[in-house]
């Protein structure tokens, strides 16, 4: 048995799961957090898997049906991303997991950090444990974090700049604090031709692994991610106080209804695999040191190098403050984060077009937005294919149904004149962000239009004013 906290880490140890399992004969195993009709799951379970995964709640409601017994028949349980096992909301889930469990059982937990509540379920299921530290060599400047105050406007014009100039070349991570933000970039970017695909716990299960997948694969260079679940997850101690007064005001509707229609199992800074990741933007700053550290921790992974760039806004007293905090404990931990000092006046020439494109969102284009990709979904529904075989009409209907809105942004917005380029320094080996200056790569030739000329077969008519020649009229001399 094996337990992970949010259902996109259950869909990736079932694909590795997948690499690895053809290699033994006769094993088979089963992901219980999939988004698959449950009378599937429960007659998968009759077939008697070896290995199940599954998030806590999906494995203790299959074992309060009865249809998933493991009193006799479970061996080992593994517990992984320990830490947040606890701290999601699933301490009375584990606690009731556990007592379906046989007494003699061997168990795993794996944690990249250590806190109370790893050792709350030690206690729980572990008896005379063997620690085993895995630590890697620590290399120096390995991992850069740089941070930029400026105002929230300016936050947008800094990610236009970096990723439409390729400061930073390879796959980004940007990391935004809620939907309505995620949507908000993603249309901003669109507007300047850069490709980018959204992740956000709105979109349902296959569709987020779908984008991680096409991430990893370098399809999309940039995904936008949301934070919102995993940071609630994940406070600091001295944030309880303020928790515990938020919990007693009352939600509005409009909370109720955005928290009811997400997935609440849904993570992604904590577990999923991101590969290849060359830079983390934090486009809003995380509301703890504990969720700042796992985010920066999807790059710089394994021998590779990477960097983490945070737009702090300065015009946000609140933001400001976790910003402080936080970089007073990563000093405490022996991490520095450097103050990152673009040239404005570089950057100035491009703030019309940012604003200008800023300028053309709205709530509406938001919400259409969200309706698309919803609506996409639909059209590649599995569930509903029956549905639309016997009612073709509805199928109609979503394919066009389109938003009655002007063309948001403008095809010039997605080239950059040569007036507009800075001059910027050499091109260095790593092509990430130096000492105060920017480094791109021959932007001249990347904005030159080439132009693809079309074979003509067809035979070239001849203009007779064009091959025209007069001849000259004879002298009187040859007349006689």
């Amino acid at each position: 048995m094996i337990l992970v906290p949010t259902r996109e880490l259950s869909e990736q140890v079932f694909g590795q799961l997948k690499e690895i399992l053809p290699y033994c004969s006769n094993v088979r195993y089963l992901n219980l957090a999939s988004d698959v009709p449950e009378s599937l799951i429960r007659s998968q379970i009759k077939e008697n898997p070896h290995i199940v995964i599954g998030t806590p709640s999906k494995m203790l409601h299959f074992l309060r049906e009865k249809v998933l017994l493991v009193k006799s028949s479970l061996r080992q349980l593994v517990v992984d991303e320990a830490d947040l096992a606890l701290s999601f909301g699933y301490e009375k889930d584990v606690e009731a997991i556990i007592a379906f469990l046989p007494k003699m059982v061997q168990s795993f937990i794996m944690s990249a950090t250590i806190n109370g509540d790893v050792d709350k379920l030690k206690q729980l299921v572990l008896r005379n444990p063997v620690i085993l530290k895995l630590e890697e060599a620590k290399e120096e400047g390995k991992l850069t974090e740089y941070c930029v105050k400026c105002t929230k406007k300016d936050k947008f014009l800094l990610l236009y700049v970096i990723l439409k100039l390729q400061l930073i070349k390879g796959k980004c991570l940007v990391f935004v604090d809620g939907i309505d933000s995620c949507y908000r970039v993603k249309l901003f970017l669109d507007q300047f031709g850069i490709r980018s695909c959204v992740l956000n716990s709105e979109l349902p299960l296959n569709s987020r692994y779908h984008a991680i997948q096409e991430f990893n694969r370098g399809v999309y260079d940039y995904i936008i991610a949301s934070d919102e679940y995993t940071l609630q997850g994940e406070k600091d101690s001295e944030d309880e106080a303020s928790d515990k007064e938020e919990e007693t005001k009352q939600p509005s509707k409009s909370k109720k209804r955005k928290l009811a229609d997400a997935d609440k199992e849904y993570g992604v800074s904590r577990g999923v695999d991101f590969k290849n990741v060359a830079a983390v933007i934090n486009f809003d700053f995380p509301v703890s040191a504990k969720a700042y550290t796992h985010r920066i921790g999807r790059t710089a992974r394994g021998a590779k190098k990477g960097m983490s760039l945070s737009l702090v806004a300065s015009d946000s007293s609140e933001e400001l403050a976790r910003f402080e905090l936080i970089e007073g404990r990563r000093k405490v931990e022996g991490h520095n984060i450097q103050p990152y000092q673009f040239d404005m006046n570089q950057v100035n020439g491009f703030r019309y077009r940012a604003e200008d494109a800023l300028g053309r969102i709205n709530k509406v284009r938001i919400r259409n937005a969200r309706q698309k990709e919803l609506r996409k979904e639909l059209l590649n529904s599995e569930k509903l294919k029956s549905h639309f075989e016997d009612r073709p009409r509805d199928l109609d209907f979503l394919r066009h149904d389109r938003a009655i809105l002007p063309k948001l942004g403008a095809d010039h917005l997605k080239s950059i004149p040569s007036y507009l380029m800075p001059k910027l320094a050499p091109v260095s080996t790593e092509g990430t962000l130096l000492n105060g200056t920017a480094t791109i790569r021959n932007p001249r030739h990347d904005n030159r239009k080439v132009k693809h000329q079309k074979p003509n077969n067809r035979r070239k008519r001849h203009d007779p004013l064009k091959t025209f020649s007069a001849t000259p009229l004879p002298n009187k001399r040859s007349r006689r």
